[in-house]
């Protein structure tokens, strides 16, 4: 079911046509509080994070850019609307389409002026990611980032086996098993490293820690 010919649809022009029903119930709501001296709604950032949350990274699908942590800010500059987006690394290839997905989603909804900055600084880090979506990524069988992060300088060296499993170990998506290692540092994409679990000899992609 869409916006149109619904009774938000009608009163909001914002939503017509194009949201899901659900998603664009939850933008009217919010867009609604905001009255503006004519008396008619006036666009609000929490409306477009709506409209949004409707645009999934191009290389894992089931992580919307706010999951991820990419869409980092939005700002409303009268009838401008400026979406501040940070890449996973600067020379990501999705940051094209994922600059295209967003002024689509947000001109379908009614919103023409539209503009995306990219900003590299502070760089993303894995740190963004909400637990929503690390919940998400196990869920599609790829394991999420433990948290834990390489710090700079030397690095221990451990031969041999570890003989227990450390709380941020990273586990298998299928068993759960934190029995696993790695097999090479890139898989499918440059983010994700290919592990495999020692427990049910399942193949699986980690989502590195940055």
């Amino acid at each position: 079911m869409r916006a149109s010919g619904t009774w938000y649809g009608a009163l909001d022009p914002f939503l017509a046509g194009h949201l899901p029903a659900a998603a664009a119930a939850a933008a009217f709501r919010v867009w609604s509080r905001r009255v503006g001296a004519t008396g008619v709604p006036v666009l609000s950032a929490q409306a477009v994070r709506t409209v949004l949350d409707q645009v999934v990274d191009p290389e894992i699908p089931v992580l919307t850019i706010a999951d991820l942590g990419v869409l980092r800010d939005v700002t409303i500059e009268g009838e401008h609307v400026v979406v501040t987006v940070t890449p996973t690394y600067s020379g990501c290839p999705a940051m094209d389409e994922i600059r295209a997905d967003v002024r689509t989603a947000l001109q379908s909804a009614g919103v023409t002026d539209v503009e995306v900055r990219t900003v590299l600084a502070p760089a993303w880090t894995t740190a963004w990611m909400t637990e929503q979506g690390r919940e998400k990524l196990a869920a599609f069988g790829i394991a999420p980032p433990t948290g834990r992060h390489r710090a700079a300088g030397p690095v221990d060296l451990v031969l041999g086996r570890p003989q227990a499993v450390l709380p941020d170990a990273v586990r298998c998506p299928q068993c759960g098993s934190g029995d696993t290692e790695e097999l090479t540092r890139f898989a499918s994409t440059s983010c994700k490293a290919l592990w495999r679990c020692r427990s049910c000899r399942e193949p699986f992609d980690h989502f590195k820690d940055h």
